[in-house]
Formats: C-alpha cells, sequence, structure tokens
C-alpha cells in the first residue's frame, strides 16, 4: 500500500520538480509536458500535467485515504508558483462519480482548448473523460514521425485523438488514416487537423474495430508506409480482443500484412508490470523469421520518467533498455521475394 505524503513533503518534492523543468516552460505558456511524476517522485498517488496555462492533477489514491489535505495544499502551491496559469482541473482517477474521474475545476472556469509542440498544434478537451486527450509520454514520437515521415503513407491504429497521425501529417506525409473506435476522440484529431491547417478528407478518419477495420484494409490490399499500434492495456470486441500483458505481440501480426516492404511498425506497449526485457523478448520472437527487425527504440522525456535530483521511485517491473514503463520500438518489415 502506498502511504500518501504529507502536504510538506508533497511541496518539497514538487518545487524541487518545478525546478528540475525550468527549462521546459516556455514564455508563451503554449506548451504541454508531465510538471510532477509523483509514482517515481515521491507521491505516489499524484501526478501533474501542464497544458499551457492549465494544469491537470491526477490523482490514483483511494477515495478513503487521508490524501486531499496534500492536494489542497498543492493546489495553493500551484497558484502562488505559476501565476499565470488560469486554471486547475482535478480528476479523482477512482472516484465513484464519472464526473469526478473526467475533472472539475478547482480553479478558474475555462481550460485551454490547444498546445503547440515542435512547432505543431494540437487541439485538446481535458475534460472529455478521465485522460486528458493528448499524451505526454509520447511527446518525442511525435518529434520522431514529424522528421521521418515525410512522403509516406501512415495508418495510426488506435489512434484516440490523432496526436501520431498529425505529427506524421505536419511532417509531410502524403496520406494518414486514423482509426480508432470513438467518434468522439477523432473530432478532436479533426480539430488539430484544422488549426494546423490540414486538409479533412473523410476517407482518412475510420470510426471501426481495430480487427475489423485491418480485415477490411487487407481484402482491398491497401499498403501504407508506417503504422502506428498503440492499443490500450486490454480491450475486447467482436473483432477480437488486445491484451498487452497476456499477449502484446498479436496487433503486430494483424498490422504485418498492411505494410509495405520496407515500411515500419511502431509498438507501443504501455503496461506497467511488463518488462522491458519482457517486451523486447516477445519482439525478438517475432523477428526470428527475418522479416521485422528491430530498428529503434524511442525514449520517453525526462518530465515523465523524473530527472536524477528528483527520482525517488522505481516502477514494479524495469523497463530496462527503455528508460519508462511505456516502451516504444520501431521495427522495420520485409516482405518475401515475389509476394505484393
Amino acid at each position: 500500500m502506498n502511504t500518501p505524503a504529507s502536504s510538506e513533503d508533497l511541496l518539497l518534492r514538487l518545487d524541487n520538480a518545478i525546478r528540475a523543468r525550468a527549462a521546459l516552460f516556455d514564455a508563451e505558456h503554449r506548451t504541454a509536458f508531465r510538471l510532477f511524476n509523483g509514482f517515481l517522485e515521491g507521491a505516489p498517488d499524484l501526478a501533474i500535467d501542464l497544458y499551457a496555462r492549465t494544469v491537470v492533477l491526477h490523482d490514483y489514491a483511494n477515495p478513503a485515504d487521508p490524501q486531499r489535505p496534500a492536494i489542497l495544499a498543492a493546489i495553493a502551491y500551484l497558484r502562488e508558483r505559476l501565476p499565470w496559469v488560469r486554471a486547475i482541473i482535478l480528476k479523482c482517477r477512482h472516484a465513484t462519480e464519472p464526473t469526478a474521474r473526467r475533472g472539475h475545476f478547482v480553479y478558474g472556469a475555462e481550460a485551454d482548448r490547444q498546445v503547440r509542440e515542435h512547432g505543431v498544434r494540437y487541439a485538446l478537451d481535458l475534460t472529455m473523460h478521465r485522460d486528458t486527450s493528448l499524451y505526454l509520454d509520447t511527446r518525442g514520437l511525435r518529434d520522431w514521425a514529424r522528421q521521418h515521415l515525410g512522403g509516406k503513407t501512415v495508418i495510426n491504429t488506435f489512434a484516440y485523438t490523432g496526436s501520431l497521425g498529425v505529427a506524421a501529417r505536419a511532417g509531410g506525409a502524403r496520406r494518414v488514416m486514423q482509426l480508432d473506435r470513438n467518434r468522439d476522440y477523432l473530432n478532436i484529431a479533426r480539430a488539430s487537423y484544422s488549426l494546423n491547417g490540414f486538409p479533412i478528407t473523410r476517407a482518412e478518419f475510420r470510426a471501426s474495430d481495430f480487427f475489423t477495420e485491418v480485415g477490411r484494409l487487407k481484402r482491398s490490399d491497401e499498403r501504407f508506409d508506417c503504422a502506428f499500434i498503440d492499443p490500450p492495456f486490454f480491450t475486447a470486441t467482436r473483432g477480437g480482443t488486445v491484451d498487452l500483458v497476456a499477449a502484446g505481440h498479436r496487433p503486430i501480426n494483424r498490422i504485418r500484412p498492411l505494410v509495405a516492404n520496407g515500411g515500419r511498425i511502431v509498438a507501443i506497449n504501455n503496461a506497467l508490470f511488463v518488462s522491458g526485457s519482457a517486451w523486447l523478448d516477445a519482439l525478438e520472437a517475432l523477428c526470428a523469421d527475418g522479416y521485422l527487425a528491430i530498428e529503434e527504440l524511442i525514449a520517453v522525456p525526462p518530465d515523465f520518467t523524473g530527472y536524477p535530483e528528483t527520482r525517488v521511485g522505481t516502477p514494479p517491473a524495469d523497463p530496462a533498455p527503455f528508460n519508462h514503463s511505456t516502451k516504444i520500438v520501431i521495427l522495420r518489415v520485409r516482405h518475401k521475394v515475389g509476394s505484393r
């Protein structure tokens, strides 16, 4: 059981965390990053994110735990330490009320609706559901997509709000298909396209099940230069099941036929209890036939891992050789001679 941090201890650790991230703040307050990763920085039940001028607190504590005084102290501290912040949202991840899980304003009344990262704009809806509509641990991967996918065709599966596809489009990808079952998430992807002046083609936004759509694309003989696979820990539909703990490699096998010879699969496993070595072993087993090869590991930015001077905790499973439980791998695809 985690012991909630005292108010004094939390404020000290939070102050150290903000000092370590001083270089990430921008003068125009348009950026986004993790202000405090309590799990790795001394307060296991709390994470704090910054989106432009809006702060989001993620309270992971059991509602019965006496964490409230420390949370209130943190809110007061943030208002004083970051006086330009215009809103603070508290999300209680284990609350029984859906509105508490989605978040409520504890300061201000209007959240920011966009941020800018590497020159790209991303639309936000910070209280749409329990997450924040832009995952900050994949910031490095978005930069990779922006730099490597110019002129390529891309499919972004389990797209969520489409940020990886937005980054690919910003880097000059000539076609990006965004695939997610949830239309509301894809609407945020469309909003990001509008913010960046990208054309919106209805056929490139697919509100469909991964297994169903991949099968349809395979029958249509579709091919892409790059496929992103960033599924949830577990999901089950009529088409199939994704389980990142027991069988995280299976979605990769499903998507392989859609990737052109010489293309790439970007595979993400963010299961906290899957070690880095176990994930790498699973991928190496897939590569044993010679038609997949591990090309690169993408690191998670240090605001998510904690800094040497702020890190005090350890994840339940060792992520090495990755630097975080969000384990990102670029795989190179090769087809048999004569195959289409």
